[in-house]
């Protein structure tokens, strides 16, 4: 069975999210790659909010899912369709497939259904619609009763796909049963629902996860029965963990806008990472959101199933922190600290702070000594640093940089090296206690830029705290 899809129309992709969740890690990257495909040829990206199941679709999932997909930077064409404001039209559908004889109504009860299954489970057959009501005309007991519609599937031949990922895919006929497109109350499937927008949205490209594979060959008879053009399929395969097991909470799979809030991951890292889950382009690790419209396509997806790796998330972020405007780091930092500095100071310990860092929450931890209050609590390794020795080299310290005039990094480390080779110490000898002195801890950038971000009334009062 074949017939015309719409390859050669303006390209149109569409994101298409149940609202009974957030947007989880999976969903973020159908939508990349879907708006991506869009962007490189020039055509189109739509959202539709598949929110048919009302007792779990919720606002709050909503607003979390549109928020999480603009803070990724993904931006829609059109205004976001809302499939339960559109099942007048799918019933429409349902009753034009009904007339012209590619459905038909089934008047099989819930009773009369559950004891066709119960038979197939003693047989081991396989558990599907057997037609009952497919060339049986309604009699006079059926007057009044309710009734689904059920599509008329084809029984004989194959249905093929030619999907743009996986390849050439198969299936008989006959494992397709006649399933229902509206039920008795009126309302309609997803099946029937997701063709029917599909088709009057334009839908060109239809990108989405392989589970949604075996639906596209029960969606396809319903484009051939209403003579529209099919659409072109490239089902990606799903995300597993780091450990190949089927992607879970404990991989990392949470909403998008927890790698925000509590990983304090930057969209661009997210919107890079998910993009090399299952394309690749060469060897090329990084990419700009332009380079990414420019270099993607659908013939790069691989065909096995990629591994979320919240490590190598962290590591790719930590290159985007670094490549990070500072003005910008500094505000999205300070929104996660306590009593956040001045802007300015913020911004000018960036550079610094941002060298090791793969998240924001590491900025904050790292330029939490700024605001500290004297005299510093210690922990316990500073403390360790800060025994009677280390407290009378503070003490040096102390009396040299009192005197130093010129208070900038390549000054003050002159003179601290000096001190230490009078002293015939490492450096490491002066710098321990210093760090403890002045951060309280015994992880900073580096003592230098230490001592010029407190400036030099708050760095000797902070080592004067703990000299002898």
């Amino acid at each position: 069975m074949a017939s015309e899809t719409n390859a050669s129309a303006p390209v149109v992709t569409r994101f298409a999210p149940s609202p009974t969740g957030f947007l989880h890690i999976g969903g973020a990257r159908t939508a990349l790659f879907n708006w991506l495909f869009a962007r490189h040829h020039g055509g189109k990206v739509l959202l539709r909010i598949e929110d048919t199941d009302k007792k779990r679709s919720t606002q709050e999932a909503i607003d979390a899912i549109l928020d999480g997909l603009d803070w990724l930077g993904l931006d829609f064409d059109d205004e976001p369709v809302f499939q339960s404001q559109r099942a007048e039209r799918h019933a429409e559908v349902a009753h034009q497939l009904l007339e012209s004889g590619h459905a038909y109504k089934c008047f099989a009860t819930s009773e009369e259904l559950e004891a066709m299954r119960a038979e197939q489970r003693a047989n081991k057959q396989p558990m599907r619609y057997d037609g009952r009501w497919r060339d049986r005309e309604p009699g006079p007991e059926q007057e009044g009763q309710p009734y689904t519609i059920r599509l008329k599937t084809p029984t004989e031949g194959e249905t093929v796909i030619e999907d743009e990922v996986q390849g050439t895919v198969k299936v008989r006929n006959a494992e397709i049963d006649d399933y229902i497109i509206l039920r008795a109350d009126g309302t309609p499937t997803y099946m029937l629902a997701v063709v029917v927008d599909d088709h009057d949205m334009g839908v060109t490209h239809v990108i989405r996860g392989d589970d949604h594979l075996n639906n596209a060959f029960r969606q396809l008879p319903i484009y051939d029965a209403m003579g529209w053009p099919k659409p072109t399929y490239a089902h990606v395969p799903l995300i597993h963990g780091s450990d190949g097991a089927k992607l879970s909470k404990r991989h990392g799979a949470l909403g998008a806008e927890a790698y925000r809030d509590e990983h304090g991951i930057l969209p661009e890292a997210l919107f890079n990472y998910l993009l090399r889950l299952g394309w690749g382009h060469g060897d090329q690790e990084e990419f700009t959101k332009q380079e990414a419209i420019e270099l993607f396509d659908l013939d790069h997806v691989g065909k096995s199933p990629s591994r979320f790796d919240l490590k190598k998330l962290l590591n790719l972020n930590g290159h985007h922190i670094r490549e990070a405007d500072d003005a910008r780091l500094a505000k999205l930092v300070a929104a996660r600290m306590e009593q956040p500095p001045a802007h300015e100071l913020l911004e000018l310990a960036m550079p610094v702070l941002k060298l090791r860092a793969r998240n924001l929450d590491e900025l904050a931890t790292g330029a939490a000594f700024l605001t500290r209050k004297r005299p510093l609590d210690v922990d316990e390794k500073a403390a360790i640093l800060l025994d009677e020795e280390g407290r009378q080299r503070l003490a040096l310290v102390h009396e040299r940089l009192s005197s130093e005039k010129d208070w900038t990094l390549e000054a003050l480390e002159a003179s601290t090296k000096a001190l230490a080779e009078e002293l015939e110490v490492g450096l490491g000898k002066l710098a321990q206690p210093l760090r403890a002195a002045l951060t309280g801890t015994t992880q900073s950038p580096g003592i230098f830029d230490v001592l010029v971000l407190l400036g030099r009334e708050e760095s000797l009062a902070r080592i004067a705290d703990q000299a002898v």
